[in-house]
């Protein structure tokens, strides 16, 4: 079982591997990273970071190696585990029939969250969906689904965040309050983004990992990072990937 103890790093993966038939998504992935750190994975299409997140959230199983997120098994504990993490990804995980507030308030549910509705409350004030709580979320536009997907995945303030292009169909506003909500609880929490722009995933990390054809090509701090070096490395990659 993993440890309820906090550790030292937040993610321990050795010699992660994820294959697809013939194909290996993952191949021998390793890298720890601490508490409170913000990581953003960049690689090219087919690299291998969304199987990656897809095995750290525990919705894919890896074929071989370890992976560990706050000393929970993403094999073994992962019933336990998905209690201490978020995920924001291309699909919002929202039932399009019912309404911003009734979604929110089903997770809130499943999470045994205290005082559901003023947390739900909350978050919705801080997307600014609050005036749109009681309409169903098939009529809401992609930006706005985004928007309640990110306070659906902050709900049970999970200690580990995942975010798959979380960017990703956000208008200039949106991006504003996703900004700001990671600002807010930034201190407090690991994050874990996907990311094509390098220029945002560069701003915020504290920490760099380039993905290519499953492997990893880099990973650094964020201050011993040179700027110039990482580009090229990255323009490097790009020929590499399997679009």
């Amino acid at each position: 079982m993993g440890s309820e103890q906090p550790t030292a790093n937040a993610l321990e993966v050795r010699d992660l591997t994820r294959a697809f038939g013939m194909r290996k998504a993952l191949d021998g992935v390793s890298f720890d990273l601490p508490g409170q750190a913000f990581l953003s994975v960049f690689g090219p299409n087919g690299a291998g970071k969304t199987t990656l997140v897809k095995v750290l959230t525990t919705l894919l199983n890896p074929t071989s190696g370890t992976a560990k997120v706050l000393g929970f098994d993403v094999v073994s504990d992962a019933v336990e585990m998905r209690n201490h993490i978020g995920l924001i990804s291309h699909n919002p995980l929202l039932y399009p029939d019912l309404t911003a507030e009734e979604n929110l308030l089903f997770f809130a549910e499943m999470y045994g969250i205290e005082e559901p509705h003023v947390r739900v409350a909350e978050l919705l004030d801080a997307v600014e969906l609050d005036h749109r709580k009681l309409d169903l979320t098939r009529t809401f536009s992609r930006g706005m689904l985004q928007r309640l997907s990110i306070a659906r995945a902050l709900l049970h303030r999970p200690e580990v965040i995942f975010l798959d292009e979380p960017y990703s169909g956000l208008d200039p506003h949106a991006m504003d309050i996703l900004d700001g909500l990671i600002a807010a609880v930034r201190d407090k929490h690991t994050f874990v983004m996907i990311s094509h722009d390098l220029d945002k995933g560069l701003e915020l990390c504290s920490h760099a990992l380039i993905l290519a054809k499953g492997r990893v090509v880099l990973f650094e701090p964020r201050e011993a990072i040179d700027e110039a070096v990482f580009r090229d490395t990255y323009r490097a990659t790009v020929g590499l990937g399997v679009a």
